[in-house]
Parts: structure tokens; sequence; C-alpha cells
């Protein structure tokens, strides 16, 4: 071991190597400069990349919360390597989660080990365990894969900060071992025999590969990746046939019922590579007819979770009405936010209701802007300006809402104009440990809308706005977002609490006795917020800026989403923190 693992300072000069900087990797960037700790992140698609950024910052410790190569022995024999790996001990291969879903755990794992140049097995820093949720593979990443990870990344860190020199579990001792070595699962094990498999078979599968790689699957002799999975309990037919369709999602039939699929990935070619679309759209783009029938459900139908797809659902309880729009990834086309619009507008003519609360999804509030379906549009340009005015309606509704107090609930993570959409409401709330991203210059420069020029700085402030927009690649925690006024309040570990508590507010909001004075300061805030500058003239500033990124000269917005859709090379990222900012970095970009 080199002498840099002596060293016993608390406050560590960490290097993260991530294969992309993704919510987990955010939300341990978090986490370890608000415990003082200097982190760097550097994303790297080779040995040689991993090797230039070691040189370059010449860490006293290297963490991989997301790497999906191997580290090269020149690293880790000269630097302790922490990597992340989704499984209990003794767990090893790429598909682990995957697996867990397949054979139908009921616990797994997450688990530190220090690299030793084999995959997943090193000695052992810290562990996990956590129930399996009948959730897809990267839903159960976004929850308890991320909050265990947090745990074990926690404990090990702060082990080696007090002095540690050695993991206390080493890797080949027989009695921490819960786990085995399993392949890569290969799509011989992912087929479906719609002829055979049941509805809760096929969307197990389809959760098992959810976000990567997907089922492949052949529907009238095109072949596809299937994802996006939810069991119909009442529709039927012959098993395999497309029996539906409803707001781009299709209804295949199974032996017992059907299954819901939302989005499709033609299969890459060895000379075209092609990205998940919602699935009526991928099918019209792969010249496959639907002569399934739409069959629409209310926004308020009274149907069970699990019975069938709906991708916004109104229920109310007592004089509050909860909007929940679980759109796929928190990206929201022109149509989904235009559905999204009516079903406020209904929650908003309940004259039994005092309290609207928006509840998103599961695992996103919003992420604005659909850039796959802008992407797959005959005009981008023009699909991207239809798709802003759309989210922009959406949140002028929501602003100019007087009759009722408005509340966003983020119980899962926001980025770009999803944010901004999130602070159109009176309140707005959070779970512990989501992830913001509020801004979207890294998208080709996007100025962006929604109204963002008007409600960020009345929370944030002006200056700290600049900094918040003009900085991307910066994450903001829940805690930091709660102390500059990002977020009102943070609150619950887990979705299920964080829901909980979210409905005792908004109850005790809505039987407040001075509720009608509350609302009565709000009409009289926006008029004189409209006296002074008409939101017109924020919408018409925003999209003039906006409009320069979608047909101007310049073609850096077309570029960035080009990379976005098709997971190309992207842009090396390094993300430094400032001391000076309190868990607000520095970000700089450079080319791969």
């Amino acid at each position: 071991m080199s002498s840099r693992f002596e060293r016993r300072a608390r406050s560590l000069q960490i290097l993260f190597l991530v294969s992309a900087h993704n919510g987990l990797s955010q939300r341990a960037w978090i986490e370890l400069t608000e415990l003082g700790h200097e982190v760097e992140v550097a994303v790297v698609d080779s040995g040689a990349a991993m090797e230039a950024a070691v040189r370059e910052h010449d860490p006293e410790l290297i963490v991989c919360p997301f790497l999906k190569k191997m580290i090269p022995e020149s690293i880790w024999s000269e630097y302790r390597c922490l990597v992340v790996h989704p499984g209990p001990p003794g767990d090893r291969g790429p598909s682990s989660l995957d697996w867990a879903i397949e054979l139908g755990m009921r616990e797994w794992g997450v688990t530190v080990l220090e690299a030793n140049g084999q995959f997943d097995a090193g000695d052992v820093w810290a562990t996990r365990t956590f129930p399996v949720r009948a959730a897809g593979k990267s839903s159960l990443y976004r929850h308890e894969v991320r909050r265990a990870a947090i745990d074990v990344l926690l404990e090990a860190i702060g082990q080696i900060a007090e002095g540690a020199d050695r993991p206390p579990v080493p890797g080949g001792e027989a009695d921490t071992i819960t786990g085995t070595s399993r392949p890569l699962m290969g799509q011989d094990v992912r087929a479906i025999d719609w002829a055979a498999d049941r509805t809760g078979v096929v969307v197990r599968k389809i959760r098992a590969g959810e976000g990567h790689p997907g089922v492949l699957d052949v529907i009238r002799g095109t072949e596809f990746h299937l994802f996006g999975a939810h069991p119909e309990r009442v529709l039927s037919g012959r098993p395999g046939e497309i029996i539906a369709q409803r707001n781009g999602a299709i209804c295949r039939a199974t032996v017992d019922g059907g299954v819901w699929i939302t989005h499709l990935k033609l299969a890459d070619t060895p000379t075209e590579r092609f990205f998940k679309l919602p699935a009526t759209r991928a099918l019209a783009l792969a010249g496959v007819e639907l002569d399934a029938p739409e069959i629409a459900v209310a926004f308020d139908a009274r149907w069970r979770v699990d019975q069938t797809y709906r991708e916004i659902v109104y229920q109310q309880l007592g004089e509050v009405g909860y909007l929940y729009f679980d759109f796929y990834n928190g990206a929201m086309s022109s149509e989904q936010c235009e559905r999204l619009r009516e079903a406020y507008l209904y929650a908003r003519s309940r004259q039994d209701t005092k309290v609207i609360v928006l509840m998103g999804g599961t695992d996103y509030f919003s992420n604005g802007i659909h850039l796959n379906v802008i992407e797959a549009a005959e005009d981008p340009a023009e699909e991207s300006w239809r798709n802003l005015g759309a989210i922009d309606d959406l949140a002028r509704e929501i602003i100019e809402t007087d009759s009722h107090l408005v509340i966003s609930a983020l119980g899962g993570d926001a980025g770009a104009g999803g944010v901004m959409l999130a602070l159109a409401a009176d309140r707005v709330v959070g779970r512990e440990d989501i992830v913001l991203n509020p801004y979207y210059q890294h998208m080709g420069g996007l100025f962006g809308s929604e109204y963002w020029t008007y409600l960020l700085p009345r929370r944030v402030g002006v200056e700290r706005t600049a900094r918040i927009v003009g900085a991307p690649f910066l994450p903001v925690g829940a805690r930091k977002a709660v102390e500059i006024g990002l977020l009102d309040d943070a609150f619950g570990a887990t979705i299920e609490r964080f829901h909980r508590q979210t409905r005792e507010l908004a109850r005790q909001l809505a039987e407040d006795p001075g509720l009608e004075r509350q609302l009565e300061e709000k009409r009289r805030r926006r008029a004189e917020d409209e006296s002074v500058k008409p939101l017109q003239a924020y919408r018409d500033e925003e999209l003039a800026r906006s409009y320069e990124c979608f047909f101007g000269p310049d073609p850096s917005y077309h570029r960035a989403r080009q990379r976005f859709a098709h997971k190309l090379p992207a842009l090396q990222l390094t993300v430094v923190r400032d001391p000076s900012a309190r868990g607000v970095g520095q970000a700089a970009e450079r080319a791969a």
C-alpha cells in the first residue's frame, strides 16, 4: 500500500470515476461535499481515461459509484479504490439487480468493495440489505439501491477518514458471503413466451431489463426492446396480440390478461443506433401499422393501481386533490403536457377542495421537455418549440391559480424545466434524498422557459439564480435546497413516508382557519407582481432566447440533444467542489 493510505485527515480529496454522472453518483457527491470532503467527478469510458483522470487529480481516495469498466492495475495497486456493487457480499456479475428481480428475491443488498483486479471480488468495507419492492430495475436503483449505497459509502469513507488501514471484512470470509457469481443475463433468459407466460411473469421479465437492455421481442416481424411494463387485469385477447393502445402505450394480451408496454426501442444495427420512444411512436416510425383501439380512462376513474395503466391520476381525499403524473423517466412531451394541463384544470375546477397537491411520479417529479420525442420528430426545432410552449401553458395555469393553495411534492428527482415547473406552486416540498438539477445549459446552452426568470429569483434571489443556472452539472440536494429556498421543506426517507407526511401536511393546510387569508395574500401578491412585470413578458423574453437555440445558426442544442437521445459519447465532465460555496460547486467540461 502507498503511504497516501496512512493519512488520517477527516476531510479527504476524493475522485469519482464513473461511466455516467447518474443519480447515485450525484447523490454521493452531495453527501460527501456537505460533509466537507473535496470531490471531483470524472466521466470515463476506458482504462486510459481513468489513468489520465488519476494523473490529473492525484486523489487520496478513488470512489466508483457507477463504473462499468475494469479499473486498471496501475490505479488500484497505487490508490485505494472503493467500488459500489448493487448486490450482497459474494454476489458478482454485471446483471446483479436483473437476477434479483428475475429470481424473485425478497431481499437484496449493496456492498462497497475495495478494487483488486477482479470484478466485485474485493474486500468488503460495508454492506446493507433492503427488501425488494415490486418495481422495475431502474426504480429499485433510484430508491432502495441509492439509499443503501449512500449509507455504505458514508460508513466506508468515514472509517478511512478516521485512519482505518484495511477493510473490516476480507472478501473471502465465508460467513459474510450471501450472494454468488452470476453471468451477464442474456436475452435467452429474458425472452417472453407469449403463448405460455402469465401476466406476472411477463411484467417481471420486462422489469428486470428496465433501463437497459430491455427485453428483445418481435412485433409483427420487427425486433424491438420492450420497456415500461404495467399489468392489465380487465382486457384480454389472443396471447401476444396488441389489443389496445393508450397515451402512446400498447397493451399486449397474455394467457391470463394483458401487459401495457409504454416504450419500445428498435434493435440496433451495425450501422445505426436507436433510442427509446413511446411505443406507438416507435411502431409508426418502423412502419408497423396499429389497428388496436385507443381505450381511454378518466383521470379520476376509481381503478385499482394494479388493474391497468394510467400516466395521470386524480385522487380526492377530503378537501385535498392529489394529481399524480408518472411519466417515464420524467420526460414530458407536448401531448403529455397538454393532458396534464387538462387534468390540472379539472382539479382546479373542484369547488369541494381547498388544496391541490402535484405529486409527480415515484422516480421523478419531472425532467421537463421530452428530448427523445423531439429527436424523433420530423422537425425537431418545431417540436422543441411546441413542447416548450405546452409546458409553459401548464406552468401558467399553476401560477395563476387563486382558488386553491397548490403544493408541489417532489417524491422523485427533478431536472431542468421540471424543477422550474415545481416552483410554480405556492409551496414546494421534497423527499429527503432527492436530487435536483435546476439548469438547462448542459443541453447545448438551452435557455429554457417555464417562467423561471420569474419563479427562481423570488425564491433564491437574483445573485443565487445566476449561480444556479450559469454553472451546469451541479446537483442540489434536499438539505441545500431548503437552505437556499428552492424547497420549503424536506422530509421522509422513503417514498412511502414522504407520501404519508405530504398527505398530513395537505390535510392540515386545508383545515387551517387562516387558509382564506393565505389565498387572499396570494391574490394580492400575484396582482402586484403582474403590475410590475406581466407574466407574458417573462414568457416572451424566455422564448425569444430559446427560439435562437432552436432555430438560430448555432447547432449546439441540436447536437447536445442528439448525443443525449442516441447515447453517443458525451462530454468529459469534471465537477470540483468550491469550499466557499458550501455544497454548490464549480464545473468544467471538455470534449471526450
